[in-house]
């Protein structure tokens, strides 16, 4: 990277990474028994505020494995094939996430549909005791990952999980509560579309985030035409050209671009310089520069001869 900033970034992204996989798999094993617990007391109380939280619960820990395997991935070093290494996995791995939560929540609101048409008895005391469990179980979860790196799409989706998890116990207490004082068996499905709509929600917004990730695109919260400016600011720098930026994972921004300067022999200063500043002020430490002459960029587009630079 050519600074020593990003090998200290670079070590201490290990360090937290792996203080988040031990947290992940604590959550895991709270989220794997009291889903066994959760399911068996709603086939129990007929509850489907009860089946559709243990549902969720399921996909909670089927996610949050997804999450593990693919810390365990963006630890592994760089190969000849993989020469970004695997940062992406954490990126798709929330993009999954996603699309788990979109299945999740289209399945409530179905199941909730049926029951809408034909409401079913249900045994709200017994039901409330099994969800204010539930919530305890994740408010713990939730105290746990709130720790942790929030700015990673991957940790995000799994926090999620465990929000509408949390979502979901409320809504089976409230449920609960309404049908043992009323009897009204309604507040069951009507309180399991609610939370299935917030679910929905997040999900569309973990989905938009990881898709523009894995198109790509430019890194929120950098504004290239400001990343021209400053690059175009430089004594020496005539024109930039080819400029991209784009994201590996959440903190790990890269740019590439094609420089014309006016005297070739300032390219190695020149691509010191405007390195440094964009680590500085747009946190990018991944760049790579190709130093043009402005002769050679009137007669080519790519200039081998004149190439300097490096990542």
């Amino acid at each position: 990277m050519g600074f020593e900033g990003s090998s200290k970034n670079n070590s201490s992204s290990v360090k937290e990474k792996l203080r988040e996989r031990k947290t992940l798999f604590i959550i895991l094993c709270l989220n794997l028994v009291f889903m066994l617990v959760e399911a068996i007391a709603g086939l129990f109380t007929g509850s489907l505020a009860l089946i559709s939280d243990a549902a969720h619960m399921f996909m909670d820990v089927f996610s949050i494995s997804l999450a593990l395997l693919a810390i365990w991935f963006s630890l592994k070093p760089p190969t000849s094939r993989k020469t970004f290494g695997f940062y992406r996995a954490e990126v798709l791995a929330a993009f999954l996430n996603s699309l788990l939560l979109f299945v999740v929540s289209s399945g409530i609101c179905i199941e909730a549909y049926k029951r809408f048409n034909n409401p079913t008895e249900v045994k709200s005391l017994e039901m409330i005791g099994v969800a204010f469990i539930g919530l305890c179980v994740n408010l713990v979860g939730f105290y746990l990952i709130s720790g942790m790196n929030r700015e990673n799409l991957n940790i995000r989706g799994a926090a999620l999980h465990i929000l509408s998890d949390a979502l979901g116990s409320i809504g089976a207490l409230l449920a609960g509560l309404v049908m043992l004082k009323t009897g009204w068996y309604y507040a069951d499905p009507l309180i399991s579309v609610v939370i299935a709509a917030l679910i929905l929600r997040g999900a569309w917004k973990l989905f938009s985030e990881s898709v523009h990730i894995l198109l790509e695109g430019t890194p929120r919260g950098v504004d290239i035409r400001s990343i021209e400016e400053a690059i175009s600011s430089h004594k020496g720098v005539v024109n930039v050209h080819d400029l991209h930026a784009w994201t590996l994972t959440r903190g790990f921004e890269a740019l590439s671009a094609h420089l014309v300067v006016e005297d070739i022999n300032q390219g190695e200063k020149l691509t010191q310089e405007i390195k440094k500043r964009l680590y500085n002020e747009f946190n990018i430490s991944h760049v790579t520069l190709q130093v043009e002459t402005k002769r050679c960029e009137l007669s080519s587009e790519t200039c081998y001869e004149t190439d300097s630079g490096a990542n």
